[in-house]
């Protein structure tokens, strides 16, 4: 019979960049992972840094050298989309790369002021507001605008948000406006509810706008969910957006950027394909075209990648405790925690990632389902992005079965209620990160303990 090896080798062309096998074990980005497992022990979130700073420079020089190809005279500023990781050491590694912010709700505001206090940023950082302001997220803008944050951008999700900066906003103040974009045809809504739409941004821009005394046009921004994608869609979408940008800036001479979004796909499967160079380089092109066809300036080109800059550094790692056939033919798998609860994404959308053994790749394998702690029938993983079936090494001998799911650094904490409670009770588990110096040794600390008894009993008020 075949070993786990062979079928790998075999399916994929592997070894690859983040994954390679040494004695029988896996390492991920050239960690040793069985070795934090003896350290730290099971179940474990894992992040390894260096990985976003090395995503977050790929784009950077990217776009960079695209402008250079085209001659494009626009600038290029990456921002980190806060929503994906709002981690300390996340916004702490993104940050050393000249990198930006863009916030999606008032909670963020605290994170910026922190940043600032901490001197990780500085009052010429951009800060893209962005999402529908309730009250409190307006003030939060309002108040950094008047303490001299000059690039904090708010983004119109509504015409009416504007009177909120007007009459708390003491000096000028630049803004964006968010263009509500036609979803993709086969989604249940047309138009996305985010943003205002494409026939009432002249009129407003008139009205509202254009002899304002306090408020500037600066930035056009755009998004669409199904991320950037080489389809008729995505292009379609992309040049009726520039299109809009051409009309405004003709009678707009302070509208001078755009921000297309974040959307740069992850790699969640070990047969991934993006050709990020060619995507970069037709975005760029396409808007320096109809631009130059409209006679106006190319606009300056911001993007809020976050799922790109911090889904990459992340894994989750388990132990087999224990395999369980159900029938003739169903072998469970079952692990020291929860999809519904670590890795919600894998439950709730049933997202794949990459699932691969951390040992025993030197024993022969069999078909499995792999099962979570909770008693929900749901709690389950059977299924892997590029086939139907998950194959695992067989567990016929003393030693323990590990496996791990890797690039789930973006989303999986937020969603599941990271140091909350969540179902079953199944705790947070605990957090290592992962770093490498400079001479390239590896170094680990731990983040956070796995969640305790007591901190669930708080939030249930049994400690009060």
């Amino acid at each position: 019979m075949k070993s786990y090896r062979e079928l790998i080798e075999q399916t994929f062309e592997f070894p690859q960049e983040e994954f390679k096998v040494w004695e029988h074990e896996l390492l991920f980005n050239d960690v040793p992972v069985m070795d934090i497992i003896k350290e730290y022990g099971t179940p474990l979130k894992l992040t390894y840094l260096p990985r976003i700073s090395e995503n977050i420079r790929f784009v950077q020089a990217t776009f960079n050298n695209a402008l250079e190809r085209f001659k494009y005279s626009g600038s290029y500023t990456y921002c980190y989309c806060t929503k994906s990781s709002h981690f300390s050491f996340v916004l702490e590694e993104a940050l050393k790369n000249d990198v930006h912010i863009e916030t999606s709700s008032s909670f963020d505001i605290p994170i910026v002021r922190q940043l600032f206090q901490a001197g990780k940023i500085n009052k010429n950082t951009f800060i893209i507001c962005n999402g529908y302001k309730m009250p409190l997220y307006t003030q939060y803008i309002s108040e950094l605008l008047n303490d001299g944050f000059t690039n904090c951008i708010p983004i119109l999700d509504s015409m009416s948000e504007l009177s909120a900066y007007e009459s708390k906003v003491n000096d000028p103040f630049k803004l964006g406006i968010r263009v509500a974009a036609d979803e993709e045809p086969k989604f249940e809504f047309y138009t996305s509810r985010l943003g205002v739409r494409y026939s009432d941004i002249i009129p407003f821009y008139k009205e509202r706008l254009q002899n304002n005394p306090k408020a500037s046009l600066k930035m056009l921004h755009f998004f669409i969910n199904t991320g950037i994608k080489d389809t008729a869609y995505y292009w379609s979408e992309l040049s009726r957006f520039i299109f809009k940008y051409c009309e405004l800036r003709k009678i707009c001479d302070t509208l001078d950027s755009i921000d297309i979004g974040g959307g740069f796909p992850i790699k969640t499967s070990l047969t991934f394909r993006y050709d990020y160079k060619y995507m970069i380089e037709q975005i760029i092109e396409n808007i320096k075209w109809i631009c130059g066809k409209n006679n106006v300036p190319v606009p300056n080109i911001f993007t809020e990648f976050g799922s790109y800059t911090v889904g990459e550094s992340g894994a989750i790692l388990y132990s087999i405790v224990d395999q369980k056939l159900q029938n003739d033919k169903e072998l469970w798998y079952m692990i020291d925690g929860s999809f519904i609860t670590h890795i919600p994404d894998a439950w709730g959308l049933n997202h794949k990632y990459i699932l691969l053994a951390l040992n025993k790749w030197d024993d022969p394998f069999h078909k499995v389902n792999i099962g979570g702690l909770t008693c929900d029938s749901m709690d389950y993983y059977n299924s892997e992005a590029h086939h139907g079936e998950v194959f695992l090494p067989m567990i016929n001998d003393d030693e323990k079965l590990y496996i791990g799911f890797f690039h789930t650094g973006a989303y999986q904490e937020s969603l599941g209620g990271y140091g909350g409670i969540q179902h079953c009770l199944v705790p947070a588990p605990k957090h290592v990160l992962v770093n490498r110096n400079e001479d390239g040794e590896i170094s680990t600390k731990l983040f956070a303990p796995e969640q305790t008894s007591d901190s669930m009993l708080n939030h249930l008020g049994y400690n009060k």
